[in-house]
């Protein structure tokens, strides 16, 4: 993975962070700081994955890159909501 690759991985998972902090249901106790935390790990471990299935190097935008990044995030912010509920 390409120094290029981590800083633009870890601005998308700022950016799907936030947007994952405005998709929450109301009522999860997860703050700004812990949606972008787990934003910024999907994007770096959804990088990993198309990197590693091959489809991190394309031409214009990788759209299977940002789609595994998306799906991590959203997983990523379900889980937390649901430990930080029973805890």
């Amino acid at each position: 993975m390409e120094t290029s690759q981590i800083i633009s991985a870890i601005v998308f998972g700022i950016v799907i962070g936030a947007l994952g902090l405005l998709a929450k249901p109301r009522g999860q106790r997860i703050g700004l700081r812990w949606t972008i935390t787990v934003g910024i790990v999907a994007a770096l471990a959804g990088t990993c994955i198309a990197a590693g299935l091959g489809l991190a190097e394309t031409k214009g935008v990788n759209w299977i890159e940002w789609l595994i990044q998306i799906v991590l995030a959203a997983a990523g912010v379900a889980a937390l909501g649901q430990f930080r509920a029973r805890a």
